[in-house]
């Protein structure tokens, strides 16, 4: 069915799934990024898959909550002023992808860098894997 014949039949709109690059953005900066925690759940909600595990060197995690809760707490511990940004290009494959980022005060230097593989499965993120640059293992 096409997404105009659904939303005629329906009186809905019609989404259509999130690509790769869509989901690293929001990965990086509705979740990980985000200082509202409503903003945030919506964003797992849209983002991960009820299963998503994810591992950094502090260990892996599994579900949406799990997922949720990591975010949360680094906002948290992290200065006010910090933020996410994109540290190079997006990498995309069928159902991979990967994108590099820096963290740290708005306009300075950042205090982290590391870079998030993602695996999707039925546009939804089934699993993040991040690893850190040796700067930020001494953060």
């Amino acid at each position: 069915m096409s997404l105009t014949l659904f939303s005629c039949l329906t009186g809905k709109e019609a989404r259509t799934m999130a690509s790769i690059p869509e989901l690293l953005e929001s990965n990086l900066h509705r979740v990980f990024g985000a200082k509202n925690d409503d903003d945030r759940h919506t964003a797992v909600l849209e983002t991960y898959a009820d299963q998503v595990t994810f591992t950094d060197p502090e260990g892996t995690s599994v579900g949406i909550r799990s997922v949720e809760a990591r975010a949360r707490a680094l906002s948290e511990a992290a200065p006010a002023d910090f933020r996410f940004i994109k540290d190079g290009p997006v990498y995309v494959g069928d159902h991979n992808g990967a994108q590099a980022w820096a963290l740290g005060p708005e306009g300075g230097e950042p205090v982290a860098r590391g870079i998030d593989f993602v695996t999707v499965e039925s546009g939804k993120i089934t699993s993040v894997i991040t690893l850190l640059t040796e700067m930020s293992k001494d953060v």
